[in-house]
């Protein structure tokens, strides 16, 4: 089995199981069996988004990687959330994260990195397009996962490859995306 799907730790796949019980939710869908994409979560609106991600990470055994504001690094959390996958950005800072995330795959057999387009729970203007880059750079695809809120379930959609025609992918992207209604929907952008 490869790093990404390791052996099934039954404490915390239990753990997941019942968070997502207990909250209501369900996943649906699969994720390709590959040892190396970026997964974008959309659309991000609330701090329950987060919980969901994690419960799911722990229900499906996954070794994922995600990037997080460097606050939720600091004690007396930090250290558990560098052992869930976190990665510290520091937002005040001018890193090449896109570079280093392309590297990341480079040097690793396998690897699984999650993001959210819209980089915070707060209303947006725009996606931010790290996410692209970083698949393109890398040449993995992308996996679509929408958070529904209003059935409860994770949806797991399908592997997009970008094709470099950046636009006309965001549009097939966003098509995914628009069905799925949010924690908070007026804070969702849908690329309109």
């Amino acid at each position: 089995m490869s790093a990404n799907y390791p052996p099934r730790n039954r404490l915390t796949e239990w753990l997941g199981r019942g968070v997502l019980k207990l909250m209501g939710w369900r996943i649906e869908g699969e994720l390709p069996k590959l040892d190396k994409f970026v997964a974008i979560g959309a659309h991000h609106t609330s701090n329950w988004d987060f919980v969901i991600f994690i419960a799911v990470k722990f229900v499906l055994g996954l070794n994922v990687r995600w990037f997080g504001k460097q606050t939720i690094f600091r004690p007396p959390f930090g250290a558990l959330m560098r052992a869930w996958g976190g990665l510290a950005i520091f937002r005040d800072r001018q890193h090449n994260t896109v570079e280093q995330a392309v590297q990341a795959f480079r040097e690793h057999a396998q690897f699984i990195l999650v993001l959210s387009p819209e980089g915070t729970r707060k209303q947006v203007s725009r996606w931010k397009m790290g996410f692209y880059h970083i698949a393109q750079g890398a040449g993995v695809p992308i996996v679509l996962c929408a958070l529904d809120y209003q059935q409860r379930r994770v949806v797991i959609g399908p592997s997009f490859w970008p094709t470099g025609d950046e636009a006309a992918d965001l549009k097939e992207i966003f098509a995914f995306f628009r069905p799925y209604i949010p924690k908070k929907p007026e804070y969702a952008f849908l690329g309109d």
